[in-house]
């Protein structure tokens, strides 16, 4: 039986909840963590295929293939990558950073890497954006915690939104990739396919189910879940991808450039 890793942050509900209702038919071991340990226990061989860091997939783009049709991306503001800082960014000292997804740090270096003091100190730290901002002078907020998140005498940037307006390009946080040798066929590729499909029919209950968990506004979940997150891997989604791949090259995140390698050897859906 496959072992297959997914994040369980709310942007991963529609998928993962659909994958779970199918039930044991599907015939996968279904593994949670964080995006960056998820990509971590692919490397390692404990999982066979996983939802990644789009930067993880970049690093190991000659060793992994992509499930198509499916991603997490966004195009122009998103909600859940938040830069929050006390001070101008040029005064900033310390910046606390939520490395659970290493897009979302690279990502920032990349937006902001003119704007900041050369010997600006990063800080990883605990997903608490309270204490990352009473302790240091900014911070990294990622994923379920930075949805509706505001600080009062702050400033606040939406990365998504900053690529978009500098780039016009869609950005791709995270991916399914499988590794190498790990026989990914159309049956498997078939099966998220639905689960997308479903999930995207299912946005509202799962919007429900997700706010009684939170606390947080069935509203604004039903909006970031609709609105807000891309759920394709389609031209615009793999354009963006390629973009940020020569970006990240050009400045070091990532020591090469492959090719895109799907397990079908097709492109998009």
């Amino acid at each position: 039986m496959l072992k297959f890793g997914i994040h369980d942050f709310i942007n991963a509900q529609p998928i993962l909840a659909s994958l779970r209702e199918m039930g044991e038919w599907i015939k996968l071991d279904i593994y949670s963590g964080t995006p960056a340990r998820l990509a971590e226990q692919l490397n390692e061989g404990k999982l066979d295929f996983a939802m990644i860091p789009a930067i993880e997939y970049l690093r190991q783009a000659n060793t992994l293939r992509l499930l198509p049709g499916i991603s997490i991306a966004s195009r122009n503001q998103v909600g859940t990558v938040l830069l929050v800082s006390k001070y101008p960014l040029k005064a900033i000292q310390s910046l606390a950073v939520d490395n659970r997804s290493r897009t979302s740090v690279a990502l920032l270096k990349l937006m902001f890497k003119d704007d900041f003091l050369p010997n600006l100190k990063w800080v990883d730290c605990d997903p608490n954006p309270e204490k990352m901002l009473q302790e240091h002078d900014a911070a990294l907020i990622i994923g379920d915690p930075a949805l509706g998140f505001n600080k009062e005498g702050a400033t606040i940037y939406d990365l998504s939104e900053e690529w978009y307006q500098r780039t016009g390009k869609t950005f791709v946080h995270a991916v399914i990739a499988a590794r190498e040798g790990v026989e990914i066929g159309e049956r498997i590729v078939e099966i998220f396919r639905i689960a997308k499909q479903e999930g995207l029919m299912k946005i509202e209950t799962i919007a429900r189910t997700q706010a009684r968990k939170t606390g947080l506004p069935e509203t604004l979940l039903i909006d970031y879940l609709k609105n807000k997150i891309r759920y394709n891997l389609g031209a615009e989604e793999l354009d963006g991808l390629s973009y940020f791949q020569s970006i990240c090259q050009s400045v070091g995140l990532i020591e090469k450039k492959f090719p895109f390698e799907f397990v079908l050897d097709e492109g998009t859906n």
